[in-house]
């Protein structure tokens, strides 16, 4: 127990710790400006990148100049079967393929790619999201409480009106009163999402059951429909809302916070490095990071098993950081 005077000194260097949580916090709000301001330059590149997927704008040879070491071995491939298929193509005529436009399905590998949007992407869904033609993240303006917008553009289809569908992730930057040593960050704290207007038998967030119901006196049978909900992609945009008393039962907290945790992998991963998970490089980088980490989880395990007399041997001097809280639930 510390000497009543020295208990005093650590209640000043609280309060003066609470003053350092409120100055970090005006921080946080600095770089959500910030990165307001970048959006503003990335997005002519993004603009760019729409038109391409979808086939807008075709590309210069210049622009589609990006050489590597698989380049070289193709290019000796092509040359072989080009030299052994000189002769067949001068004696039969082959029609040549239809061009495709842009990157085919440009989204939807990306969904179908990434475990954590694939598990929300059904069968039904797919179709849809064909017609997926950019996806935009825009930040809140000066002045406004803080938040970012999720926007899913579509090209005209058969399943809804909508042009747009969006996504309104809701922040904070600031202490709480009663926990203001807590304070790690900008934490999203609700979600809002839009309504879509279904075409007349598209919707796929339901789905329509027949049962078979008897009447008890005449003992005659009839089938009512019954619709109810299904799974689907488009659920995202019709999320659990936060309680505010934050009262919340366990599955509703945990889909809560999973949504929080997908809305803030859109904006920080897959809409600024969207070719790479087409590609399946970002899959690679993520995939090589979390053995990284499990590597060292289980270094760290075994190293709290060892020998009691080896107390004083080597130990990792590697420690896990703590990640961002940005998808923190209030």
């Amino acid at each position: 127990v510390l000497p009543k005077a020295v208990k005093r000194r650590v209640h000043a260097l609280k309060r003066l710790q609470e003053q350092c949580a409120h100055i970090e916090a005006k921080f946080y709000e600095e770089v959500h400006e910030l990165e307001r301001k970048y959006a503003t330059l990335y997005q002519p590149l993004f603009d760019k990148r729409r038109e391409v997927v979808t086939g807008a704008v075709e590309p210069t040879d210049e622009e589609c100049e990006w050489h590597t070491d698989e380049d070289e071995e193709e290019e000796l491939a092509e040359e072989v079967k080009e030299k052994a298929t000189i002769e067949d193509a001068k004696k039969e005529e082959v029609t040549p393929e239809e061009e495709p436009k842009g990157i085919p399905d440009f989204w939807l590998t990306i969904f179908k790619s990434v475990d954590m949007l694939s598990d929300m992407v059904q069968e039904h869904d797919e179709p849809i999201l064909k017609y997926l033609r950019d996806i935009q993240v825009k930040f809140s303006e000066p002045g406004q409480p803080m938040s970012f917008t999720l926007e899913f553009h579509f090209e005209p289809n058969g399943y809804f009106n909508n042009a747009v569908l969006t996504k309104v992730y809701k922040m904070k930057s600031e202490p709480e009163a009663s926990d203001p040593f807590s304070f790690e960050g900008p934490e999203i704290i609700d979600c809002e999402g839009c309504q879509i207007d279904w075409h007349k038998g598209k919707d796929v967030t339901v789905k329509i059951i027949k049962k078979k119901q008897k009447h008890k006196g005449r003992g005659t049978v009839r089938t009512v429909t019954k619709q109810v909900p299904n799974d689907s992609f488009f659920n995202f945009f019709n999320p659990v809302k936060a309680s505010p008393d934050g009262e919340m039962d366990e599955d509703s907290e945990f889909n809560l916070a999973t949504d929080f945790e997908i809305g803030h992998f859109f904006r920080e991963r897959i809409v600024p490095r969207a070719v790479l998970y087409f590609t399946g490089e970002a899959l690679e980088d993520d995939e090589s990071f979390e053995e990284e980490e499990l590597e060292e989880g289980d270094e760290e395990e075994q190293d709290e098993e060892g020998d009691d007399d080896d107390e004083e041997g080597d130990t990792d001097p590697k420690k896990e950081q703590p990640q961002p809280a940005e998808c923190k639930q209030q």
